[in-house]
This record gives structure tokens, sequence and C-alpha cells, in this order.
């Protein structure tokens, strides 16, 4: 063992943590300013709130649908290289063509990204725990993913202040290409270090019990179109408007039902060894939900209350020229009419809610308190909106080492709760995450002032803690319950119960507008985690039997 302890970490960790750096940095780059551009009136789309958040929604619950499918098509056709550099290339492509203002453009590269993802994300990961597969190795292998997710939140953290840089200075077009360009060096890294690891790339074909890649098609993704399809036209023919929110939500909803009807199959045709563990996996899929749906609004509607309700202004001279490259130097001027910019109607509307004209864009100045209002003609500096989105990945730089910490020292002591009270505790976490959200809107009067920074911070830390209770035991548990035969299949149900929450998180933010007070937007959110919470406590002492009859904690 001491032996061990004295091996370094294989090549190729180097490698594939630059790789995955630089892949996370051009899509949370991507992800910072997606929103912000949709809405932007002069530059953007003039998408309204609500438009945005339910584009927003399905992109990002399409992103993490498909690694189940490039993970499958990587582990018995392409093998995991070639599949991580189409994967790349394809992703690099869509987001330097999100550079192109055209609609029917960005819904192009929105595909190639969701399509690209697919074949990355699941691999590359893979690909990392097959050269920790030897002896000599093998005992780092929960370090070199420690070390690897680093990468993941290093590339997250840093990408937002280039992309407010660029698309301050130069436009969101060059923050796009930015993303783009990153993806494109992740990919170079890639190749470049291809040596130390090439020997591990090795296709596992076909396995005993396992499902053909024709029969997935025909039995789950043929059926998901075609109901996607329904869900998207027949409401709208038959009632004149969507069932729920929007077409692409209709469609959505629609597509998931064959698919949880196929989840739902696999438990009625399981035998009696195998019935428990998977009911217990599609039991912790539903309640994971209502976390994703909260924690993915992180884009939507938590990037809107930076943009809106944030104090972002660096008063402090010194703060001032550090910012001065990244912040947006705003002008106050008279309205139309020589109306106060302050009294304005910010956003006229056309009665369909499509933009008509916006005055005085942007609307930082909007909810200003009195006592902090500018002479006409004053400059200020503020901080970028997407800025915002370096917080929680700055959280888990910080906090991953400390939460570590606190499990092996329960561990020690033989009181460390099992996978399943972990995921319990991460949701009732991430509830209390919302209740600092609402001190916020109190804190501002519901929008009448800015409030501090320092609430979006508290909320975030939060629920980065909720998020590192959580998301990791949930991949954990998979692996540990799943029967060995379907255990890719039911990895795939991780993610879909991801999706569906990415996407509901969507049609949670389009609402945002539609609460004239702000604290019952985060009620909102507050009692589905804590209902999803008081669920999974309810059900511990059932999944934690279930892990004991597997003997596993």
């Amino acid at each position: 063992m001491n032996q061990n302890n004295k091996v370094k970490h294989p090549k190729g960790l180097t490698f594939l943590f630059l790789s995955e750096m630089w892949e996370r940095f051009g899509y949370y780059l991507m992800i910072g300013i997606f929103t912000l551009y949709l809405k932007d009136v002069k530059a953007g789309f003039a998408m309204t709130e609500a438009e945005a958040a339910d584009l927003y929604g399905t992109f990002i619950a399409l992103v993490f649908l498909t690694p189940f499918l490039g993970g499958l098509i990587a582990d018995r056709y392409f093998g995991y290289t070639k599949s991580i550099i189409i994967g790349g290339l394809m992703m690099g492509v869509g987001y330097c063509m999100m550079a192109i203002h055209s609609l029917p453009i960005l819904y192009l590269s929105m595909t190639l990204v969701i399509i690209g993802n697919g074949f990355f994300k699941p691999n590359i990961s893979t690909l990392l725990g097959n050269i920790y597969s030897t002896p000599e190795y093998e005992d780092k292998k929960d370090e070199g993913y420690n070390i690897f997710y680093m990468g993941i939140n290093v590339g997250a953290f840093i990408c937002n202040f280039f992309g407010a840089a660029l698309y301050i200075l130069l436009g969101w077009g060059y923050a796009f290409l930015a993303a783009g360009i990153g993806m494109f060096l992740g990919v170079g890294i890639f190749l470049y270090g291809m040596k130390h690891y090439r020997a591990f790339d090795v296709k596992k074909g076909m396995q005993q019990g396992d499902m053909s890649f024709l029969k997935i098609v025909m039995v789950i993704l043929f059926p998901a179109v075609i109901a996607g399809v329904i869900g998207w036209v027949v409401p709208t023919q038959v009632l004149g408007h969507a069932l729920i929110g929007s077409p692409s939500t209709d469609a959505f909803i629609f597509a998931c039902i064959p698919v949880i009807y196929f989840y739902g199959s696999l438990l009625a045709k399981a035998d009696k060894s195998e019935k428990r563990p998977i009911a217990a996996l599609l039991t912790i899929f539903a309640v994971v939900i209502l976390f994703w749906a909260v924690f993915k609004q992180n884009g939507s509607a938590l990037n809107t209350w930076a943009d809106r309700y944030t104090d972002r202004h660096v008063e402090n001279p010194m703060a001032a020229k550090i910012f001065s490259g990244l912040s947006l130097s705003q002008q106050l001027t008279m309205a139309k009419d020589s109306v106060p910019l302050y009294d304005e109607a910010f956003r006229l509307q056309k009665a369909d809610g499509k933009v008509l004209q916006e005055y005085n864009y942007p609307t930082y100045f909007k909810n200003v308190a009195p006592e902090k209002r500018l002479a006409e003609g004053t400059q200020i500096e503020v901080w970028a909106t997407n800025i915002s989105q370096s917080i929680n990945p700055g959280w888990v730089i910080l906090l991953t080492p400390l939460i570590v910490a606190f499990f092996t020292w329960l561990r020690k002591r033989n009181q460390e709760p099992t996978t399943a009270t972990k995921i319990a505790f991460g949701l009732l976490i991430s509830a209390l995450s919302v209740l600092v959200m609402i001190g916020a809107v109190y804190s501002g009067g519901n929008g009448a002032e800015k409030v501090s920074v320092f609430w979006l911070m508290a909320s975030y830390g939060v629920i980065t803690i909720g998020e590192l209770f959580l998301s990791p035991m949930g991949l954990s548990l998979v692996s540990k319950l799943s029967p060995v035969r379907i255990t890719s299949l039911m990895m795939g149900g991780w993610f879909l119960a991801t999706s569906i929450g990415n996407k509901l998180s969507g049609v949670l933010a389009t609402l945002w507008d539609t609460y004239e007070n702000k604290a019952n937007f985060f009620w909102i959110n507050f009692f589905l985690l804590l209902f999803s919470a008081l669920v999974a406590f309810m059900l511990l002492k059932w999944l934690n039997g279930i892990m004991r009859e597997k003997g596993i904690k």
C-alpha cells in the first residue's frame, strides 16, 4: 500500500484534465451568455423572459439526454477516442456558428452542440477510468476523478470572465467564437496526448443481456420522436394553444412518455433478485428531478436576478480599474419626451408578448434606490452579468476538499451516512438555498431596489453543498445498485431524470414575469425541493434496506 502511494498518476490524466477543462470552458461560456443574448433587443433576438427560458430549458434538457446514446455507440461501435474527437469537433463548430446572427443557424448550432456533447461527455470520463484500470494505478482512481472534476470547475469558473470581456468589448459573436476556440483547444490537447491512452480505448461490443442498438432505437427512440411530434402539433391544432407552456414543452413531455414507460417495463419484467434494486433506482431518479429543476435555473432565473436585481456597480476606484475591461459603461440619459430614465417604462411589448421596442436599454437603472440615483450623463462601471455564473464552480472548487474531508472523518468514526441518506440531505440543503433568495427579495423590497451580490453568493454556496451531497452520490448509487446486464440503461435513466429536471427548470423560469411578488416564485421552488426531500427521507428506511441486501452502503 505504501508503495502504491508513491506511484504518480498516469500521464494521460494531464491531457484528459486539460481537454475536459477547455471543453467545459466553451460550454459554460456559451451557457452563461445564452439567455442574455436571446433577450438582447439590439444585438440578440429580442425574446421575452418566457421565450428565452423555454428555449434554454429545452436546450439543456437535450444536452443531458444524448450522453446515454453517445456512450452506447462508443461502447459498441466507434470506441472512446474517436467518439470524443467527433463530439468535440461538433461542439466547437456549433459554438462558432452561434456567432452568426440567424435564428435557423442558432437552432442548427444548438443541434450540433446537443449531439456533440452526447459523444464527448460520457466517453472522456470512461476513458479516464480505463487508464486507472491497471493494478499500478487502481488505488488512485478516486483521487484521479477528483482531480478531473476540478478541471471541469476550473474551466467553468474562468470562462465567464473571458466571455464578459469579449461580448462587452467586441460583441456577442466574439464570445461564442471564444467558446468554439476553447473547444478546439481541448480537442487539440486530447489528440496530442493520444499515445498515453490509445491502448485503453477498448470497445466492449455487445455483452450478454444487452439490448441491441436497433432495438433501443425501435423500442425507445422512435416512439419518443413520434410522441414528441404529436405533442408539438396536436394540442395547438385541437386547442388552439399549447397544452402546457409552449409547443416545445408539450413535445418534450409527450416524448418522455414512451421512455418512462420503457423504464417501468424494466421493473415489471425484472426477476425477483433485480426488482427491488431497480425500483430503488427509479425512485431516486424521480426524486432528484426537482433538484435539477431548481439547480439549473442558474442560467435563466438566477441570471435574470443578477442582471436586473443585483447591485453590480463597482464603486471602489481600484476595483473599477480591475473591472474596466470586463464592465459595461452605462450612461444615464433622458428617456423619450424628456421623461427621466428612472420613471420610464423600459420594455414596450406588442399584444402577443413580442418585444416591439425598448427604450434606454439596458435596464440596469430601473430599480436603483432613490438615494443612489445619479445625475444625467453620469457614467458608472458595473461588472458583467454572466460573471455570476462563475460563483457556483468557484464554490465547488472551494468546498469539494472540505466535503471529502468531512465524509472521510465520519468514515473513520464509522458514522458515514449511506449514499441514499446523502442524497436526501442534499435535497434538504438545496431547499435551504432558496430561502436565501427569498430573503434577497424581501431585502430589496421585491425588486424596488437592488440588493448586494452576497445574497446570490450565499444562495449558490448553500446549493453547491447540496449538489456535492447529491450529484456524485447519484452516479455512485447507479453503479452500485444496477444489475450488471442493464447498467448502461440505468445510467441512461439518471441522465433522463437530469434531462427532465433541466426542462422543468426552463418551464419554471418562464413563469418569472407572471409573479408580481418575486418571493412567490422562489417559494414555489422551495416547496418543490422540500417536498422532494420529505419523500426521500420517508423512503430512506426502504432504500437503505435494499442497499444492505446488496451488501453496499
